[in-house]
């Protein structure tokens, strides 16, 4: 886990490295090239995970010079590269993953990427035939940024590190900053929510050849396609197959010459990895004890704290707590939105920041989590009316009771409310848009109604255009529905706020749910395996099974890394919440309804409506904007 950055035809600057020294302190490298569109630069910060002599340093070059790497990620499954490399008769110098990628990148070149099992963004000058090479792995794990004009081209693991080059405007994106109000929604598309800054998405390559004088372009391409097989087999196989892929990844994600330890939220996923960590590494019969770090509140409407207790006491780790404190949310925005970059969605990005800062803390560098595991198996809350409206298709109505009727039980969500909400995604997907949309303005005093998000903002949802980009399928079940959130719009969003929470603090932050055979199983299951009545992820409970203790295994509720931010915003934070409403509006006039947004602050501030994260979307674009220098 790195920092990187490239340019060509731009002039070289070591500053837009070190800007980023926090994804990288064990290490700094610098190096300039000459090339036909004008001069090439690679720069590297490196946290040393796998082997950590100088070795490891960045940019690394072959023996002849010809090729130089930066890379940015971990490839697990680098020791069984090198062996097949060196029957081939290739010798190696360090015992570096960076050395493999480099070495298999030589030997297969873009044809090495499918055999890569890990997380990557990385870049590789070939000096020889003058081109950049440039990757990212299949979900999107790791970042990697860019701006591109006819005059040259930059990469970079964090925006911050683009921001300044020539013709870059720092103006926000509008149609994408309308995506993130209205939805919640960022990471969706290519663009990012500054004007001109793109990102190669999750499965994506390109190679710029600056072997002749003349305009830098970039030609995005697709080498791993968003798309999963269709698997019909039992429960019991299902839960065999899930249970081993599952073990062989968290195996593969334990090999660091560090120490490594686990978020731990109290819920499936995250439990889940504890508890395969314990056994692989032999807690409680004298091996190492896993250390895990977990956020806590003395609210009881977000306290996970038993559930944490029962995973601790079950796979006998080494436990963490922190207790973020209201007082320090907004005394923390500015410093995390300049490490997000962009706007971030909610306080909880704030309690998976306390977590990162506790593991640096005590001395953990590398932090396996949950991540990708509720994209995967339909595990949000908000999957139930797609599942709901595909029995409705299927005409199985006495699922559809049952399905009701456990929902009321395990979540409280009334009958009533059930049948209002699973209508919608009945209805083709441009008219349910249109629906949303219209539903929205007359219940929320229209307050994104202005000229310039009407004219500039996306005609359709943020959730759609996910889709759309991709060419994913309509999303009209539960399988379809795994596809968009996986490729398209969530966990692109997830992904990128764990990067920088984490490299924040300079640890490595590992999701083993998102290693791909397992992915591919997962997407390729019926949804049967995955929604049954008011059950959520069906076949990782049933694959946990004598692996977690039973009362998480069997718990129904979700939080994840939440906060108290109704207790909070209604409460000592109130004030903090109406000035920073107040200074986006000033900040950015013109840009929404300012009476709407008043009016519908003061009803979810006053108790008159539920209080969900737009006030806090609203306030945080504000930050951004005076921390980040965006303007409109």
């Amino acid at each position: 886990m790195c920092g990187l950055f490239a340019s060509v035809g731009f002039e070289p600057d070591p500053a837009r490295i070190d800007v980023v020294s926090h994804r990288g302190p064990d290490g700094r490298g610098w190096q300039t090239y000459t090339s036909p569109c004008g001069p090439v630069a690679l720069g590297h910060r490196r946290l040393a995970i796998i082997d950590v002599s100088d070795a490891g340093l960045q940019p690394m070059s072959d023996a002849s010079g010809r090729y130089h790497l930066v890379f940015n990620g971990e490839i697990y499954n680098y020791l069984e590269l090198r062996e097949e490399m060196r029957a081939r008769g290739e010798v190696f110098v360090s015992g570096s993953d960076s050395e493999v990628l480099l070495r298999a990148y030589m030997l297969w070149g873009e044809a090495a990427l499918p055999r890569l099992r890990g997380m990557f963004a990385f870049l590789i000058w070939d000096d020889r035939d003058k081109t950049l090479f440039a990757a990212r792995d299949r979900y999107g794990i790791k970042p990697l940024y860019l701006f591109s004009t006819p005059r040259g081209a930059a990469f970079g693991s964090e925006i911050k590190q683009l921001l300044g080059l020539p013709e870059l405007s720092g103006r926000m994106n509008v149609a994408r900053v309308h995506d993130f109000l209205s939805s919640g929604i960022a990471d969706h598309t290519a663009e990012t929510m500054y004007d001109g800054v793109m990102q190669l998405r999750g499965g994506e390559c390109t190679t710029i050849d600056a072997s002749r004088q003349g305009s830098v372009t970039v030609g995005v391409r697709r080498w791993y396609p968003p798309a999963a097989g269709e698997l019909s087999i039992s429960e019991g196989e299902a839960a065999e197959r899930f249970r081993a892929a599952l073990a062989e990844s968290v195996r593969l994600h334990l090999r660091s010459d560090v120490p490594v330890g686990s978020c731990l939220s109290g819920g499936l996923d995250s439990s889940a990895i504890v508890c395969l960590m314990s056994q692989m590494m032999g807690s409680g019969s004298g091996g190492a004890q896993v250390n895990t770090v977990s956020a806590c509140y003395a609210e009881k409407s977000v306290d996970e704290k038993p559930f944490m207790d029962a995973v601790v006491a079950h796979a006998h780790t080494e436990p963490h707590f922190v207790f973020p404190k209201a007082e320090d949310v907004f005394q923390r925005a500015s410093d995390i939105t300049w490490h997000q970059d962009e706007p971030f969605g909610s306080t909880s990005i704030f309690a998976q920041w306390c977590v990162f800062e506790e593991a640096r803390r005590v001395g953990v560098k590398v932090m396996l989590d949950g991540q990708g595991a509720d994209e995967q198996l339909a595990g949000y809350h908000g999957s139930f009316p797609y599942y709901m409206a595909d029995l409705t298709r299927r005409w199985q109505f006495g699922q559809l009771l049952r399905t009701m009727v456990e929902r009321n039980r395990y979540h409280g969500t009334s009958i009533y409310q059930q049948f209002r909400n699973h209508l919608v995604p009945l209805l083709p997907g441009r008219l349910a848009g249109l629906l949303r949309r219209q539903h929205r303005a007359l219940t929320q005093h229209d307050w994104l109604g202005t000229d310039i998000l009407r004219e500039q903002g996306n005609p359709g949802t943020a959730f759609q255009l996910a889709s759309d980009t991709l060419g994913l399928p309509p999303v009209t079940d539960i399988r379809s529905l795994c596809l968009t959130l996986t490729y398209g719009s969530n966990l692109a969003m997830l992904l990128h706020w764990e990067d920088r929470n984490s490299m924040a603090h300079s640890i490595e932050a590992r999701v083993p749910f998102l290693d791909h055979p397992l992915v591919e199983l997962t997407l390729a299951l019926g949804n049967d395996h995955k929604i049954v009545g008011g059950d959520t992820k069906r076949v990782l409970r049933r694959a946990m099974k004598r692996i977690l203790p039973e009362v998480v295994r069997e718990r129904r509720d979700k939080l994840g890394f939440a906060t108290p931010e109704e207790i909070w915003f209604r409460g000592p934070l109130r004030g903090l919440v109406e000035d920073g409403i107040e200074k986006t509006l000033a900040l950015y006039p013109g840009l929404m309804n300012a009476g709407g947004v008043r009016a519908l602050a003061k009803e979810a501030l006053d108790g008159e409506r539920p209080l969900d994260f737009t006030l806090w979307r609203i306030v945080n674009l504000g930050m951004w904007g005076e921390r980040m220098g965006a303007t409109l």
